[in-house]
């Protein structure tokens, strides 16, 4: 599917910049070009990877310019570049805006012009009923990428986009702060103890952004299914893993935080597919004259529900450590 071909990941010294360079760089591809503006992070990368396939652009998705020289030549583009942390997100929004909507408007516009075959957008479940502006920025960054996409026929170019749950021991993400501080013999400090989050490996990132490589159509969002846990199941599953004594602590919840995340909203289940392990969202094609487009006892939206983290399956202490021992990051802790 990659052989020989050119992929420009923007954000791409981040961990599913990591990952994807993991999954990739042992197949045929011809080059995957790491886009981001900490120069930092890619030497760093640079001297953990020493591979020439690898070729690394100093840019910000904010200055087309610099998206420009980075997309000659291009087959395939993964949009994962985000302002994501919610508390700075809400105190800074429109950072969130400069990065996570015009950024992603200068990346789909790049590509267009560089005849770009593909461009996956990275989105997340806090775009859904958003009530953060990391959330709302992303929300529109999802709707930029819908907007554009109706105007790519004939074009050969599709934009199609992706949404995720939490990561699990992404960069910034709860589960490294939670080890640290039980590497320091600190309280584990969580919000909510029965706040619910969605759980996905990097790996089942990765795998679902080929997914829609291969299987996207204009306007499309894909939505892995994944399992939730509560915040404080997550904490006591690492406590047991690690053997630890550390009590656990409610802080309370944070700036822009929900009780639960939603991954599909009603209105998206009422037209989404069900592949089996992922939804597909197609986009709502029809123009502005609705009138032509309406059939009479149509709408689904009252016989389904949300699709959230309360009420997927719920992971209890030991379901969610075995979950969390497929990450290499614990593994090498526990000398597994």
């Amino acid at each position: 599917m990659f052989t020989e071909k050119t992929l420009l990941i923007t954000g791409g010294t981040g961990s599913f910049g990591n990952a994807v360079l993991d999954r990739f760089l042992d197949t045929g591809i011809r080059e995957i070009r790491i886009f981001s503006r900490d120069e930092k992070k890619q030497d760093d990368m640079r001297q953990l990877y020493r591979n020439d396939k690898i070729k690394y652009y100093i840019g910000d998705t904010r200055d087309k310019r610099s998206l420009d020289n980075a997309m000659r030549n291009v087959d395939y583009v993964f949009q994962a570049a985000a302002l994501k942390q919610v508390p700075s997100c809400e105190f800074f929004p429109m950072e969130a805006v400069r990065t996570n909507v015009m950024g992603c408007e200068n990346v789909l516009d790049s590509a267009l012009e560089n005849g770009v075959k593909n461009v996956i957008v990275l989105s997340t479940d806090k775009a859904v009923y958003p009530i953060n502006a990391m959330g709302m920025s992303k929300a529109l960054s999802e709707k930029v990428m819908v907007a554009k996409s109706r105007n790519l026929n004939g074009s050969g170019t599709t934009f199609c986009g992706t949404r995720y749950g939490n990561v699990m021991a992404s960069r910034g993400s709860v589960i490294p702060l939670f080890i640290d501080q039980i590497r320091k013999g600190e309280p584990i400090t969580i919000t909510d103890p029965n706040m619910t989050r969605f759980m996905m490996t990097l790996q089942d990132a990765v795998t679902l952004v080929l997914y829609a490589f291969e299987h996207g159509e204009n306007g499309d969002i894909f939505v892995q299914k994944a399992p939730a846990a509560t915040i404080e199941v997550l904490a006591r599953a690492l406590v047991e893993l690690y053997d630890a004594k550390s009590e656990i602590k409610v802080i309370g919840t944070r700036h822009g935080e929900k009780l639960y995340e939603t991954l599909v909203n009603r209105e998206e289940m009422a037209k989404a597919t069900d592949t089996g392990e992922y939804y597909r969202i197609p986009a709502d094609n029809r123009d502005l004259n609705y009138g032509k487009f309406f059939t009479e006892g149509e709408s689904r939206v009252s016989e389904v529900d949300d699709y959230t983290s309360h009420n997927t399956e719920r992971l209890d202490v030991e379901g969610t450590k075995k979950l969390l021992l497929k990450l290499e990051l614990i593994r090498t802790d526990l000398g597994i």
